[in-house]
């Protein structure tokens, strides 16, 4: 390695590795796009090599930009273990930046993220909330939580825990509405659900459970679907544990239809291995599992809350 590249060097380097472009590493660096350019075409000048290919889709690395990445990489791991003194190795500090589905990242995320944040003084936490799978690869987040559990690329994959959807309705849409007796009398009822050319994952498929292949009010977003639910737009299926914001919410059919999909925790196969990302990952694990458990209990007591 060439004595004149230093670790900050590295770090601008792997910001542009990830983001793929001198602008997203811009907004993580907080620095210029053009002070950017001009020390990666310095790095590549010092070492002798061309780390990227630049093109109006981004920057791409090359055979020698990927090399470079793993070293940097190991070497960040490295800096990140030695930070950790005995004084402070059971704080975490630095950026944690979660993706997630947004049912999760809406309903489920915000409580654990905040504890973990109030214990943990030094550390910057984010939620990312996409209608689509995050890209660790392009480093979109440091973990991510998914319902499907990913099948290819060098990953550690942890799951988290089941939960469970339910038919839900606005009381009032259904003082008004056809009696729900039975599966088929759906037909007779406005059906709220997602967009169906925007499920990114199979999981997400929920309407097919019930025999209904497009609904009558759909949007990309569960926070959305669910809005449209308190506002008496027809029934659709809710997360139980996001029934708790809802009051005005009941479950149809609970004993008729009851849908189990499971959550999963998503990081890098090399950087699972750091102690702070198995700290990071054991309070999100945790922590979500307290929440569903929670939101449980919580269902419970209420009775439920049913129709009928």
């Amino acid at each position: 390695m060439n004595a004149r590249m230093n670790w900050d060097d590295l770090r601008i380097f792997l910001s542009v590795a990830r983001a793929r472009s001198l602008t997203g590493a811009a907004t993580a660096l907080r620095l210029d796009p053009a002070t950017i350019s001009r020390r990666v075409a310095r790095l590549e000048r010092d070492l002798g090599a061309v780390f990227f290919v630049r093109s109006p889709q981004g920057y791409e690395l090359t055979a020698s930009g990927e090399e470079l990445q793993r070293t940097a990489e190991a070497m960040e791991r490295a800096a990140e273990a030695a930070a950790e003194t005995p004084g402070t190795a059971d704080t975490l500090t630095g950026t944690l930046r979660i993706g997630a589905p947004d049912g999760c990242a809406n309903f489920l995320l915000p409580p654990v993220v905040a504890d973990i944040a109030r214990a943990n003084p030094g550390l910057e936490a984010q939620v990312l909330a996409l209608p689509r799978v995050v890209n660790l690869s392009q480093r979109e987040a440091d973990m991510a939580v998914t319902v499907s559990r990913p099948t290819a690329g060098r990953l550690t994959v942890q799951k988290i825990a089941d939960y469970h959807l339910s038919l839900a309705a606005d009381r009032a849409y259904l003082a008004e509405a056809p009696k729900v007796a039975g599966i088929e009398d759906l037909k007779a009822h406005a059906v709220v659900g997602y967009i169906p050319d925007m499920i990114f994952d199979k999981e997400l498929d929920y309407l097919s459970a019930v025999g209904i292949d497009r609904p009558r009010l759909a949007s990309n977003s569960v926070a959305v679907q669910l809005n449209l639910l308190r506002a008496g737009g027809g029934i659709g299926f809710v997360h139980n544990f996001a029934l708790k914001d809802a009051a005005n919410l009941v479950r149809v059919l609970p004993d008729e239809v009851r849908l189990t999909r499971t959550f999963w925790l998503v990081r890098h196969a090399d950087e699972a291995r750091a102690p702070r990302q198995r700290r990071l990952a054991d309070a999100v694990v945790g922590g979500l599992r307290r929440e569903l458990l929670h939101t449980d209990h919580a269902l419970d007591r209420a009775g439920g809350r049913t129709a009928g």
